[in-house]
């Protein structure tokens, strides 16, 4: 079992110092580039992943390639996953400003292949290099919100960043649908690289010196091969029809984590940093955190499905009702980033799953009543969902930033952040995909749709409740070094 670390930081969490910066401060001119370039990063990712969905139909029907349909997310995915598992050693080689070149150039790139592929199988190529680019992207948010701002602005910092997913909820559907509309879906391509190719002039904001430390530049390789490997395992189980095989997928999946754990923890220069395994320290509990986080987010897939199944929505009121989880969390992190501070954020990461787990059972609750005052009950309560996302995040995240005073495992701690996201949106679009196929299968010859939407969303909210118990383990304060004897002096 690795040793703690000596010097954790106090209360296993934000500071009050981490807290006390205003909005006014997080966007003046010293900041305001850098800001814009954490925030593009996940905008631009996000903004893809909801554009791609919406110009896809157009796009097959264009190119064909219909039985590779869902394998343009998975690939995505699946790269995207790997390559945010490199975010600390591109940092140790590039840099923050060349790290970031990287990750929007191989962005830039994918799209640009992506805008000319003239069959399925070079789409997925493209799409297979926007994931590099977006694992980098998005991963490279969080660990360099340590580098370019001090730490007082650090929770509005990740609150603002994490929005980012609401605003790409929002305008990448519109913006797949007018392209698709128009009859040209490779418009969303083009934007995609005009957008990329625009961000790499803020990179000059951004600090250029190398992270050194013993064995940065080394990729833990055993370690990236069985997590990757889980990880494929898993996306795949989320494509696949039926029951069994998606289901033996998962439990393969499961398997290889287990030994990836066994691995890493045993690596010198892990993946994950080795507080990670310290049998005390609470990084391990605020990374499951996040993943109950995570995973009840990707409920919203399959949101406008039932909406149009269950209540006959046309698709623009579905996608809405899709939308309105990314509505909670986006409007939540922003409150709870402005108004709770201090020991308030014990407990704002302790209520964030709760109510996540409410919101979810509720909608589930609900699905009896598919008609007026039911379905803006579906609305609220997906809502009230995704607050419980957004006011938890940004102080659950930034405990894994500030859990140590080392700086090179603090760095590698706030890249983790991302990694287990990635991971965690994998697992659950499975885990979602598992459970509407079991719901359809139980409730065939009934009501298939209503009993999958009573799966998938009773499911988890279930597992955001076993999120509650990692909250309350994450907050307690971990072992402090113990004080030397007092010596006694002479008589």
């Amino acid at each position: 079992m690795p040793e703690q670390d000596p010097s954790p930081h106090p209360d296993s969490g934000a500071s009050d110092s981490a807290t006390s910066g205003t909005w006014r401060e997080l966007f003046d001119r010293g900041h305001r580039a850098a800001v814009t370039v954490f925030a593009g990063g996940i905008a631009v990712f996000a903004i893809n992943t909801y554009l791609t969905a919406a110009s896809l139909p157009s796009a097959v029907a264009e190119i064909g390639g219909q039985r590779l349909y869902a394998w343009v997310m998975t690939v995505f995915l699946i790269t995207s996953v790997f390559s945010s598992m490199l975010v600390t050693r591109a940092l140790s080689r590039w840099g923050a400003r060349g790290a970031y070149l990287l990750g929007f150039g191989l962005f830039a790139l994918g799209s640009f292949v992506c805008a000319i592929s003239p069959v399925m199988a070079v789409m997925l190529a493209g799409r297979g290099v926007q994931g590099l680019g977006g694992g980098l992207l998005t991963g490279l948010s969080f660990a360099v919100i340590r580098m370019a701002l001090p730490e007082r602005l650090w929770v509005r910092a990740v609150g603002f960043a994490s929005a980012m997913w609401g605003v790409g909820n929002l305008i990448g559907p519109v913006l797949g649908g007018f392209f698709a509309q128009i009859g040209f879906w490779r418009g969303s391509f083009w934007l995609l690289v005009i957008v990329a190719a625009l961000m790499t002039g803020l990179l000059r904001a951004l600090p250029t010196r190398r992270r050194d430390g013993p064995g940065a530049d080394s990729v833990p390789s055993a370690s990236l091969a069985w997590l990757v490997a889980a990880t494929v395992a898993v996306s795949v189980a989320g494509v696949l029809d039926g029951i069994r095989v998606p289901l033996a997928l998962v439990v393969l999946a499961a398997g290889l984590a287990v030994v990836f754990v066994a691995v890493d923890r045993r690596t010198s220069n892990g993946l994950f940093p080795r507080l990670t395994y310290a049998r005390q320290n609470p990084l391990k509990w605020i990374y499951v955190s996040i993943a109950v986080l995570a995973v009840g987010s990707t409920a919203e897939a399959f949101i406008p499905l039932f909406g149009q199944q269950i209540a006959g929505m046309n698709p623009l009121v579905a996608g809405m009702l899709g939308a309105a989880l990314s509505w909670g969390w986006s409007s939540a992190q922003l409150v709870s980033t402005t108004w709770v501070h201090g020991p308030a954020t014990a407990m704002v990461r302790v209520i964030g799953p709760a109510i996540l787990a409410v919101g979810l059972a509720g909608y589930g609750a609900l699905q009896f009543a598919s008609s007026g005052i039911g379905v803006a009950g579906w609305f609220v309560a997906l809502f009230i969902a995704g607050t419980g996302i957004g006011m938890a995040f940004p102080h659950i995240a930034t405990a894994a930033m500030t859990i140590t005073r080392d700086d090179t495992e603090a760095a590698r701690a706030s890249a983790g952040v991302n990694t287990v996201q990635m991971i965690a949106n994998a697992v659950g679009s499975a885990m979602a995909g598992l459970l509407v196929s079991v719901g359809a299968t139980v409730g065939a010859g009934t009501e298939p749709y209503v009993t999958s939407a009573r799966f998938l969303t009773f499911g988890f909210a279930t597992l955001a409740g076993v999120g509650v118990l990692a909250a309350v383990a994450s907050v307690r304060p971990g072992p402090v070094s113990p004080t030397p004897p007092r010596r006694r002096s002479p008589r």
